[in-house]
């Protein structure tokens, strides 16, 4: 596929970081949200850096290794490092000119955020106390240039840079670093302040103020201390030695995650001369290993938990119970007589939570299987699992032990399962299990009944409170029957391929859904191509897929209306001279974080309507197991598409999706306001009182 086609995928994603930093910079969204927004956006380079830059990394290094063989590799990887490098810098530049204007703003609601060069006499005490009682057992501090070798760095961790010495002589001075225990400890302290004041100190600067008590073995008297952090690659590697277990790989792997190279050096720019050089020669960091100057506060991901400090009342709007659930029927009564669609966050998980707990406690059911990718810390879907367990239910839980960032917390779910006589599958080799599964089965009399759902999110009801997803409960006979195939495979996966490819309702990857969406695409473009109307409509996280590109591509050369919602990554390069009919592309960054996929074809009117676990990537559409479910029901798929029709209108917190990646928000001049999230809050709210009227007549 020609270059031009495509806009490369870190560079799309880095445009998508600059739209979180957009929400910072948007003065019509609260302070406290605002701050949020500059820790996800933190959150994310990090993550960035430890898997993607990463990535590039070990591409440049292999082709170097290929070049001293002969072999030709191409030499772009260093050439996105450089873009990368030269985007890094403005963003980190872009963030501090937020962070300095959020700190004014904060000045104006009385919160100060204060160092230790600025505190009075009691706060002073108050610091003293705290950290003596608090945080003194917590740091080890290392005399570092004693050391063979600088110590273990943890990756998501600040440290404090220390310069010692005596005033009396700039000659004598020694290097230390002290962790900062932010998990342990908290990186935020309320001071004691007067009046309607909120003070709030860092945990850094308790460690500062407390620098001489620290070293007072030492006899110093001028301590400079400079905030730093640094980023490794978190790839895991899986060795292939044959008499290790695939846990016992996975928990190597994880161990050695600890002990990964370098990506990135971001630090105090005020930091000391010889420090800084010392720190870069110790950590091998060259010109290229993204050294990048920053101001005094580092880490900012702990600032999407900032203090709840602020005057202004919590906007969020929170969660409600489905209509059709509302009653005093239990869950599974309802879904066993007709499908139900849960849309996250505006709709309470409890749905998902109680269906569970029912199947735990009725007698009639027999077994629960489901997938588990990415759990909540304190799992009330792993309570209620244990439970059915324990109530001599058989459970089956697909845990993907590969999900990047949850491999130690899902080897620890693993464990407690398996101690409560839960099975537990541990994925596919080469594989990702990403679907979205669950299937209950019980007996009644002489007939089984089976229900579940498949979702496009993870079941997580944490996340489930800001992240927006689509649950489909549903007790279809052709849906349960693909859903057991998944699981035949998944417990045969050896032998079991052919479990997959029986699939009839269900689009699974990695077998036939790539080549399903690509026959729905093919009836547009031929429907276009015969004159009559023809569309796509599709929502995703991310589209990079080259291929699928290409087709969406061809639709609109030949005329098919195509319109796409796409949150994060998009690759297509839209060549307005090559196409017939526009293509509209939007990314919609709010208060929610959009992580659904629906794709819609308008089929000549009769359209086909699907919610699914996979974006449009290489990585999912041919290296996961994904499921996407068609939307059958009427009332069902009119609701759905009522909901992506709000979010194709927003005009406040959408963006342009085009080739120069600008960002620029969707015009709303002369135009009713639609911000679509709040407009599908009230959509999905007003059928409470609907589905009242019609309960009551």
């Amino acid at each position: 596929m020609p270059k031009k086609s495509l806009i490369q995928r870190d560079i799309s994603w880095l445009s998508f970081n600059a739209r979180v930093l957009q929400e910072a910079n948007d003065a019509s969204v609260p302070l406290k949200e605002r701050i949020r927004f500059l820790g996800i956006f933190s959150n994310n380079s990090d993550e960035f850096f430890r898997v993607r830059v990463a990535t590039l990394k070990r591409m440049i290094e292999l082709s170097e290794k290929q070049k001293k063989g002969n072999m030709h590799m191409e030499e772009a990887p260093q050439q996105i490092l450089d873009q990368i490098q030269t985007i890094v810098l403005q963003q980190q530049n872009e963030f501090n000119r937020i962070w300095e204007g959020i700190l004014k703003e904060l000045k104006k609601e009385n919160i100060l955020l204060v160092d230790e060069k600025h505190l009075n006499k009691d706060q002073q005490a108050f610091v003293k106390k705290y950290f003596e009682e608090e945080v003194r057992s917590n740091i080890i501090p290392l005399m570092i240039e004693s050391l063979p070798q600088l110590p273990y760095l943890r990756d998501k961790s600040i440290y404090l840079g220390v310069v010692m010495r005596k005033k009396s002589s700039a000659y004598h001075q020694k290097y230390s670093l002290i962790e900062v225990p932010a998990k342990a400890v908290g990186r935020f302290i309320r001071l004691p302040s007067k009046g309607k004041e909120e003070q709030i100190i860092l945990l850094e600067d308790v460690i500062r103020f407390n620098l001489p008590l620290v070293f007072s073995y030492f006899d110093y008297d001028y301590f400079d201390s400079y905030v730093f952090k640094v980023t490794k690659d978190a790839e895991i590697d899986i060795d292939n030695d044959v008499s290790t277990t695939f846990v016992e790989k996975i928990e190597k792997g994880v161990k050695n995650r600890r002990k990964g190279k370098p990506v990135r050096f971001v630090y105090d720019k005020e930091m000391d001369a010889g420090l800084l050089e010392y720190l870069i020669r110790r950590l091998s960091l060259n010109r290229k290993s993204n050294i990048i100057p920053g101001g005094r506060i580092h880490n900012f991901r702990h600032f999407m938990d900032f203090p709840d400090v602020f005057n202004t009342r919590n906007t969020r709007r929170a969660p409600f119970t489905h209509p059709l659930l509302q009653s005093s029927m239990r869950v599974t009564d309802v879904i066993v007589k007709k499908d139900v669609m849960l849309h996250f966050p505006y709709h309470s998980f409890n749905g998902i939570t109680d269906l569970l707990r029912e199947a735990a406690m009725d007698p009639d059911v027999t077994s629960i299987k489901l997938t588990a990718y990415r759990l909540a810390s304190s799992s009330k879907v792993i309570n209620a699992l244990i439970n059915a367990a324990r109530n001599g239910k058989e459970v089956v839980v697909m845990l993907e032990l590969k999900a990047r960032f949850d491999e130690e917390a899902n080897l620890e779910w693993k464990k407690m399962l398996e101690e409560e006589g839960v099975k537990v599958l541990l994925g596919v080799p080469k594989l990702k299990i990403h679907a979205k599964l669950c299937i209950i089965k019980k007996r009644k009399g002489n007939r089984t009944i089976q229900y579940g759902f498949v979702s496009t999110g993870n079941l997580n009801e944490k996340t489930a409170t800001v992240y927006g997803d689509h649950c489909l409960l549903t007790a279809n006979r052709n849906v349960m029957a693909d859903i057991n195939r998944i699981f035949h495979y998944l417990e045969n996966w050896k032998t079991g391929g052919h479990f997959l490819r029986a699939c009839k309702t269900l689009w699974v990857c990695p077998v036939n859904m790539r080549k399903d969406i690509n026959a729905l695409i093919n009836r547009e473009i031929k429907h276009a191509r015969a004159g009559k109307e023809a569309g796509i409509v599709i929502k995703l996280n991310s589209f990079s897929d080259a291929l699928l590109i290409q087709k969406i591509q061809a639709a609109a050369s030949a005329g098919v209306q195509v319109r796409m919602i796409v949150r994060s990554i998009f690759c297509p390069f839209i060549d307005p001279k090559k196409i017939k009919t526009p293509v509209t592309a939007i990314s919609i960054v709010d208060e929610y974080l959009e992580h659904a996929r629906v794709m819609i074809f308008h089929n000549l009117g009769k359209e086909k309507v699907y919610i699914s676990s996979a974006d449009w990537m290489v990585r999912n559409l041919d290296h996961r197991v994904e499921a996407a479910i068609p939307v059958n029901d009427p009332v069902i798929r009119q609701e759905l598409k009522d909901i992506i029709h709000i979010q194709l209108r927003d005009n406040v917190k959408a963006r342009i999706l085009d080739n120069d990646l600008s960002n620029n928000y969707v015009p709303s001049a002369g135009k009713k306001k639609i911000r679509s999230q709040i407009e599908t809050y009230h959509y999905l709210y007003k059928k409470i009182h609907i589905h009242s009227e019609v309960s009551r007549h």
